[in-house]
């Protein structure tokens, strides 16, 4: 089952820490079931450019240099979930990360009628994710990725793409930063891999898998929800 014969709405949070490829994974199924990718970064800059009267709340608070509250980021995700493009449904990215915001989420969607379809643990190996995240570098001038492991370039110190030879790491992209990112991450989710698991709405899917045997289980587990 793809876009052009969907016709009921399905709202999906992926649920994973920074490195499992929640992202790419989430373009894919955006291409293949016109879900439209929500994350709580865009839907702030998105709400600020447009001038909306959530966005303007926010862009006062991230100006005095405070965290936007749950009610703004809801109230903000409610005028995005209006608009005509999400009527296919939704995933979304980084938000709900607290109980507080999944309940808060609950009530939101109950007002259209709405609830989420499936939260979706991307499961990964710490330190395997560590090393696939402290091994991670760029071309400094074409942006091509690269990874010690992985993928080097073909010539040393030469990017496969551009030619050119300066490279970059992100500077928060070494192992002792990954892993507290990572213990981070499992704190904060795992009440939410709880809650969603008491409404028997979790899967959890291998994200160490490679890229397409990921898509390839997500799409079965978006056809599930479905069908």
């Amino acid at each position: 089952m793809d876009a052009d014969t969907q016709t009921k709405t399905v709202n999906i949070i992926l649920l994973g820490p920074p490195g499992a490829g929640k992202g790419t994974q989430a373009r894919m199924l955006e291409e293949k079931f016109g879900l439209i990718q929500l994350s709580t970064g865009d839907l702030l800059r998105a709400a600020v450019a447009s001038g909306t009267e959530a966005g303007k709340t926010a862009e006062t608070v991230m100006k005095s240099g405070g965290l936007v509250s749950d009610e703004i980021v809801l109230a903000i995700l409610k005028d995005r979930l209006a608009e005509d493009d999400v009527k296919s449904g939704v995933i979304l990215d980084g938000f709900p990360r607290t109980v507080a915001q999944a309940e808060a989420l609950d009530v939101l969607l109950e007002e259209s009628g709405q609830i989420i379809d499936s939260a979706i643990s991307l499961e990964v190996d710490d330190e395997a994710m560590v090393e696939r995240i402290s091994g991670r570098f760029t071309c400094g001038s074409c942006g091509e990725g690269y990874h010690d492991s992985f993928k080097t370039p073909a010539k040393e110190g030469v990017c496969d793409n551009c030619g050119e030879g300066s490279f970059k790491r992100r500077a928060d992209d070494n192992a002792e930063t990954v892993r507290a990112r990572l213990v981070a991450y499992h704190e904060q989710t795992a009440p939410l891999i709880t809650y969603y698991d008491n409404k028997r709405s979790l899967s959890r899917c291998d994200a160490m898998a490679n890229i397409d045997e990921v898509a390839s289980s997500l799409k079965t587990l978006v056809e599930r929800v479905l069908s």
